[in-house]
């Protein structure tokens, strides 16, 4: 089986360290960490700035379909850019209606759809509260699913409770300003202000999580004895 991966930059392939200028503090999405903590092949065509217009009308999409076989998994996370495109991929208009095209065609060549919705943007208020930065676009992710009996990974559940766990602080090492303030070194200032986009940590937490989802989607343990009884103590 192979794991297909569809979305836009919190989803792709690293940039080896172009955006920052250094290759020890690459910009990175999810995507491209998944590999290390799953035995399934992965292979990641997320695209940056995509939308699911756009990952359509550029060719991103065929390259998906083309490859695809049954039993083969695709996780499709957009929404961070559709945003961007109100009156043409509003949450309960083109968005979803392209991501319900997405799974029907996923589910025509024999294979599983898996819908993800959007990480969370690291942004935090004065008071300390983390932000919700968008809007209606998971929801409708979680209607479709509901709708279409789809999985849906909840990665904006998931990176909130990431980045509050950790702390304002803390949580700021998942992106690239973070990790390189840790070590002393200055990036530029549209780094500086990106709580949007993963360093290596940030990815590998994420793609750790999206791994521990997928194997339950296929039964990764369930056919293991139940320990409880042996940790009962009197």
């Amino acid at each position: 089986m192979t794991i297909h991966l569809a979305g836009d930059s919190t989803v792709a392939p690293t940039d080896d360290g172009a955006t920052s200028g250094r290759a020890d503090l690459p910009l990175l999405g999810w995507g491209d960490e998944l590999a290390r903590f799953t035995g399934e092949a992965v292979r990641n065509l997320a695209i940056g700035g995509a939308t699911t217009r756009s990952f359509r009308e550029e060719g991103h999409w065929d390259k998906v379909t083309a490859e695809l076989r049954a039993g083969d998994t695709v996780v499709i996370q957009f929404g961070h850019n559709d945003q961007k495109e109100p009156d043409v991929l509003a949450a309960e208009g083109g968005y979803r209606l392209r991501l319900a095209e997405f799974v029907a065609e996923v589910r025509r060549a024999g294979a599983r759809p898996v819908l993800a919705t959007s990480v969370e943007r690291r942004l935090f208020d004065e008071d300390g509260s983390l932000r919700y930065s968008h809007g209606p676009y998971p929801a409708a992710v979680r209607a479709l699913g509901h709708e279409l009996d789809v999985p849906v990974i909840d990665l904006t559940v998931f990176t909130r409770w990431l980045y509050t766990w950790l702390g304002e602080a803390d949580s700021a090492a998942l992106f690239v300003h973070g990790a390189a303030a840790a070590r002393g070194i200055d990036v530029d200032a549209n780094l500086a202000k990106d709580n949007t986009h993963f360093t290596t940590a940030g990815a590998s937490a994420v793609a750790r999580f999206v791994a521990e989802a997928l194997g339950a989607l296929d039964g990764v343990g369930d056919d293991g004895e139940p320990l409880g009884k042996w940790m009962v103590r009197p």
